[in-house]
C-alpha cells in the first residue's frame, strides 16, 4: 500500500471532492467492493493511512488479501480491486511531495506566488527532479533536483537539494562552495546553487527573477 503513497501528500480539498468525511482528525472513505460482498475503508491523517477490507456477511476484518503468498483466484480479484481504488485515490487526492528543505519550499512558494508556476516531474527514472517552466513559451527556468554531494567535488555521498538557474555573468557568481557550474546542464549558461541557506533565499529569489528573464522569448 506505501508505495502508492510515497513521497506524496493528500490535498484536503480533493479528498472531500472524491467523497471523503471529516472525521475527527481523520479522512475517511468508504465504498463496496466486489460486488458487494466486503466493505473498504480508509482513513488518512497527517500522520499514517489506515486501510481496512471488513465482510458484509461475517462483519469480520479480511486479511488474506495483506499476506504475501497467499493466492487464488478469489483472493486475486480482491488484491485487484483492492488495489485499484488506492491507486485510484493516490492519483486523485495526492501530490508530490519530494523536497522537504526549509529553504527549497520557501523558494518554491515564492515562483507559485510571483510567477503562479508549479513544479513539473518529468522523468520516471529521476523522480526527485523537477522543473518549472515559462507559461509563454515553455522554457525552463528552475531546475530542483535532489543530487549527491560528491557531484560538487565533496568527500561524502550526502544528497543536497539544489536549484539550477540560467544567469549571466556567471564567473562572478560562481564560487565552487555553494554556487557551482551546473550540474547535468549546460555549464555555459546555468549554474547549481545548494540549497542549505549558505546563500539567503532573498538572493537566489533575484537570481529565479533573472533567469525567468533570461527564458523569454527574444524579439
Amino acid at each position: 500500500m506505501q508505495d502508492y503513497f510515497k513521497n506524496k501528500k493528500y490535498n484536503k480539498e480533493k479528498l472531500l471532492k472524491f467523497g471523503f468525511k471529516k472525521e475527527g482528525q481523520n479522512y475517511t472513505y468508504r465504498q463496496f467492493l466486489f460486488e458487494g460482498q466486503f466493505e473498504f475503508e480508509i482513513k488518512i491523517n497527517s500522520k499514517n493511512i489506515k486501510t481496512k477490507l471488513t465482510e458484509i456477511q461475517t462483519k469480520e476484518p479480511y486479511t488474506l488479501h495483506l499476506i504475501e503468498g497467499v493466492e487464488g483466484e478469489f483472493i486475486g480479484k480482491i488484491k485487484e480491486e483492492f488495489n485499484n481504488v488506492l491507486e485510484k485515490i493516490a492519483l486523485n487526492c495526492f501530490e508530490k511531495d519530494i523536497f522537504k528543505n526549509k529553504q527549497t519550499l520557501e523558494l518554491i512558494k515564492y515562483i507559485k506566488d510571483k510567477y503562479n508556476d508549479k513544479l513539473e516531474y518529468l522523468w520516471e527514472k529521476s523522480p526527485k527532479n523537477a522543473i518549472v517552466r515559462r507559461k509563454d513559451n515553455s522554457k525552463w527556468y528552475c531546475v530542483f533536483m535532489t543530487v549527491s554531494k560528491e557531484k560538487f567535488n565533496y568527500k561524502n555521498s550526502d544528497f543536497v537539494e539544489v536549484l539550477n538557474l540560467r544567469v549571466n555573468n556567471l564567473e562572478k557568481i560562481i564560487d565552487n562552495k555553494t554556487i557551482f557550474p551546473a550540474y547535468h546542464m549546460n555549464k555555459k549558461y546555468w549554474i547549481s546553487v545548494i540549497l542549505d541557506e549558505s546563500v539567503s533565499s532573498k538572493i537566489i529569489e533575484k537570481l529565479i527573477d533573472e533567469s525567468y528573464n533570461l527564458t523569454k522569448d527574444k524579439k
